[in-house]
């Protein structure tokens, strides 16, 4: 038989698969689970925007027929919501199929064998995915409490270096670096490094004076942000994200961008989400108050998480989160092992409505009573 891998880029080789979080299906299939909680992909417990959703069914009653013909390949109708919204004009905004699609592009338009992309450890995996797909070297520089260490990273640029990739909040950390720090990095890197700023979870920010790229972004003629409607938003089955740039960036992203890549349903949906700042503060204002009853939860069964801005906390379990991942997806809790991240001991818990928190506490009790961490510890979260 024909060896295929050999033959596949270089970079490919050495790839192994993204892997999602185990859906709810899967899970009550394989354990015949009447009840299962999921809290792995961070996605928004409320669900979509009630303008989403009323946007989806207007475009599906409008005309049914419509869905046999192609999508705006420009996307007005979710660039002028954008614009409406933040300001940037049609030319400075790219669409992609989720905000991975975005990072994708970058790393196609810019990076291929000879080149080098920097990000930290335990970022993001698609960076490092998209990075070594291209044929580029990846070069992770080590995290300092978590986080991005962003005087590192600035050091670590040589001349092969083309891209930079920074994710604030951090997934799947959750850690943040303030507007002085960035600017500080950004007056460190050259000019002709293409940075891109992730802001997938910048929604859930609860500082106002924290950093925003939108703010920033007319300094630096490098800069990318890049957003998602997935997480705050709640349109994660869409699959639509953007990035806002420089004209020149965006035209040259453009170059390498699938026709079509985001459906009629997710533009009109999206559209309709990006205006609707009442839903946005209320996912908000409940993920302030999930994050609380976690830590103190995680507080009473003896652990702690690494400080968060985002919509998940990653726990520190004291012990290999293996074993204890797949005790609770006994107990019909789904969270997220980031062993994969180099953080073995951890587990990423999203935050869900009050009851999901409330189930999935419970069932960590019970799972670290049974690994013997103390019968106390299931009673004291009961």
């Amino acid at each position: 038989m024909t060896d295929f891998l050999s033959r596949a880029r270089p970079g490919v080789q050495h790839l192994a698969p993204y892997q999602p979080g185990k859906p709810i299906e899967e899970l009550q299939r394989e354990f015949g689970l009447a009840r299962v909680v999921k809290l792995a992909s961070n996605e928004n417990p409320l669900g979509p925007s009630p303008a989403a959703l009323a946007a989806l069914k207007a475009a599906l009653q409008a005309d049914p027929a419509e869905l046999g013909r192609y999508p705006d390949g420009n996307g007005y109708v979710l660039k002028e919501a954008i614009r409406a919204r933040f300001g940037w004009a049609h030319e400075r905004i790219l669409l992609g199929n989720g905000s991975n699609d975005v990072l994708e592009l970058v790393a196609r338009a810019f990076l291929g064998e000879g080149d080098d992309a920097i990000y930290a450890q335990h970022a993001f995996a698609v960076y490092p995915l998209a990075v070594q797909a291209t044929g580029a070297r990846g070069i992770e520089v080590p995290a300092r409490n978590h986080g991005h260490d962003l005087p590192a990273m600035a050091a670590a640029v040589t001349p092969a270096t083309k891209v930079i990739f920074l994710a604030n909040p951090n997934n799947p950390t959750g850690t943040w670096f303030e507007r002085a720090d960035f600017e500080a990095f950004m007056a460190a890197v050259p000019a002709n490094v293409v940075v891109v700023l992730d802001e997938a979870y910048c929604e859930f920010v609860d500082d106002a004076q924290a950093l925003s790229g939108f703010d920033v972004l007319d300094r630096y003629p490098n800069l990318i942000v890049s957003r998602t409607l997935a997480k705050a938003y709640g349109l994660a089955s869409l699959r639509v994200g953007y990035a806002v740039a420089g004209a020149d960036l965006i035209g040259i992203l453009n170059r390498v961008r699938q026709p079509f890549n985001v459906n009629s349903l997710a533009l009109a949906a999206a559209a309709a989400a990006v205006a609707d700042d009442d839903f946005v503060a209320r996912s908000r204002a409940l993920n302030a108050a999930g994050r609380r009853q976690w830590l103190d939860g995680l507080a009473a069964l003896g652990l702690r998480a690494i400080p968060s801005r985002g919509n998940f906390l990653c726990v520190d379990m004291g012990q290999p989160a293996g074993p204890l991942f797949q005790a609770l997806l006994r107990e019909g809790v789904i969270v997220r092992p980031v062993a994969n991240y180099g953080l073995p001991d951890h587990l990423r818990i999203s935050i869900g409505l009050a009851e999901e928190n409330d189930f999935a506490l419970a069932a960590l009790a019970r799972v670290l009573a049974a690994a013997g961490q103390g019968a106390a510890v299931a009673e004291g979260a009961s």
